[in-house]
């Protein structure tokens, strides 16, 4: 059973809330670029680094249910798919759509697939 949005704040960890700013100020080049290029003016209203459960997702689309991730290189060892699994899983759980792109992936492309979801 999907956890309604609606009721956000039980999603919401407010020791986050801090390492999410952090976050914000400190994102690695390609969530920079992806968000100022794309996110930043997109159709549906987009979050930086919002804390969902005990997680920080790098950028959240509620009228989409949507989670973008932008992966580096630690994502890609045993460990971080280990945790990237667990995180795709909780989303499902909780009726949210999770979309991963890498930072090589190219501008146009990621500006054409979320296009394809905001419709």
């Amino acid at each position: 059973m999907a956890v309604n949005i609606k009721y956000r704040n039980r999603l919401y960890d407010r020791k986050l809330k801090q390492f999410s700013r952090a976050n914000r100020k400190n994102s690695p080049p390609a969530e920079k670029k992806i968000w100022l290029e794309i996110l930043r003016d997109f159709k549906q209203r987009v979050i930086r680094q919002k804390p969902l459960g005990k997680h920080i997702v790098d950028s959240y689309c509620a009228k989409l249910r949507l989670v973008i991730e932008i992966d580096g290189d630690s994502h890609f060892m045993p460990e971080g798919m280990e945790k990237d699994m667990s995180r795709k899983e909780y989303f499902k759980k909780i009726g949210l759509r999770e979309i991963r792109f890498t930072n090589a992936d190219n501008i146009e492309g990621v500006w054409e697939v979320l296009n394809g979801f905001a419709g």
